[in-house]
């Protein structure tokens, strides 16, 4: 989930009617905890770094939303801008020779040099079409990347028009050897990408539809796809893997009442929401929200914090026995050490 920022040349809506599963209650595995109480924060010579990577030197870097890319120290002492991509840096991934995949929601999927500062464009379109919300990526083992196109009818300033739409036109690409394919359509805002352990599947977020789905890349379910974990408590955005398979999903939000109210009801009543200004529109709750699962959906971390601090998480990376946050709205990203670390 993203924020838009602007109420200008709003675009029109043709709203979808869907009925929401019933949002899960806050009890069990969805228990209120504040285990992320004690965020560390670091600060961004800017704002909104809406996903954390981690160079081989373990320094994370981060974009910002004037088109920055960022090295910053653990420790935050240090910050250094390594490139600016002329756009909106979303999700990055680091290549083993510390070159980085970058999704940026206005220019495609480009391939910076945070050495030599240089953007490489790979994917600006697909079949014929310009790319309108790159959002999120995986690399896989054999070079291949993974990435998201959340909508193929609204752009990073008007998200909210495709949560309130619903048309699912998200996309899960595939870029290999210069060329890109649809690996799958019909998606509910596309969102984070993460590979499975070993490779043979790969996980999308579908922030629309609170799911997170699995397509498999290999295997005798090669090219078919099912849902891991359905009716989440929130929105799903980034996602990624750790060290020893979890997947990490970051929650900018909880479920918004109002909005799964109106998913089900006459269209009008929609475009009449996304007629009115922005503050009178559903709105992202304040709190911090990062969930764990593991390659089957089971729940393995609920980690909640108030939010006064730090909120609206967007990308969660971990490393080294901390898990690092990164925030669309924030000026900082926050990290939080996992219990049993060393």
């Amino acid at each position: 989930m993203t924020t838009s920022g602007t109420d200008v040349a709003k675009p029109a809506i043709a709203p979808i009617t869907w009925a929401p599963p019933k949002a899960p209650r806050p009890t069990g595995r969805w228990a209120p905890n504040t285990r992320l109480a004690g965020l560390q924060l670091i600060h961004v010579p800017g704002a909104g770094p809406e996903d954390v990577a981690i160079l081989p030197d373990g320094d994370p870097v981060v974009g910002l939303d004037d088109g920055r890319i960022c090295r910053l120290s653990p420790d935050g002492r240090r910050t250094e801008v390594v490139a600016d991509t002329g756009g909106r840096p979303l999700g990055i991934e680091v290549r083993d020779d510390g070159r980085l995949y970058v999704c940026d929601a206005h220019r495609g999927l480009l391939l910076v040099d945070p050495a030599t500062g240089e953007v490489e464009v790979l994917v600006r379109d697909v079949e014929g079409q310009p790319l309108r919300f790159t959002n999120n990526a995986a690399i896989h083992p054999d070079g291949s990347v993974l990435f998201s196109d959340s909508s193929q009818r609204f752009g990073l300033p008007h998200f909210k028009a495709d949560l309130l739409e619903h048309s699912c036109t998200g996309r899960l690409l595939r870029w290999r050897d210069g060329e890109v394919e649809v690996l799958l359509g019909g998606l509910a805002f596309a969102n984070g990408v993460a590979l499975t352990h070993d490779g043979d599947a790969v996980l999308v977020a579908e922030t629309a539809g609170y799911r997170i789905t699995r397509y498999w890349l290999a295997g005798e379910r090669a090219g078919t796809s099912e849902v891991v974990i359905d009716n989440l408590p929130g929105f799903p955005d980034n996602l990624s893997t750790g060290p020893g398979g979890t997947v990490w999903i970051a929650m900018p939000s909880t479920r918004d009442a109002t909005l799964d109210a109106l998913l089900p009801r006459p269209p009008a009543l929609r475009r009449a929401v996304w007629a009115l200004p922005d503050k009178l529109q559903p709105q992202a709750s304040r709190n911090t929200f990062v969930i764990g699962i593991d390659a089957d959906g089971t729940v393995t971390h609920n980690l909640q914090g108030p939010g006064d601090r730090f909120h609206y998480v967007t990308g969660v990376r971990e490393h080294d026995g901390h898990l690092y946050l990164g925030s669309l709205v924030e000026g900082a990203i926050a990290r939080h050490r996992l219990p049993g670390a060393g």
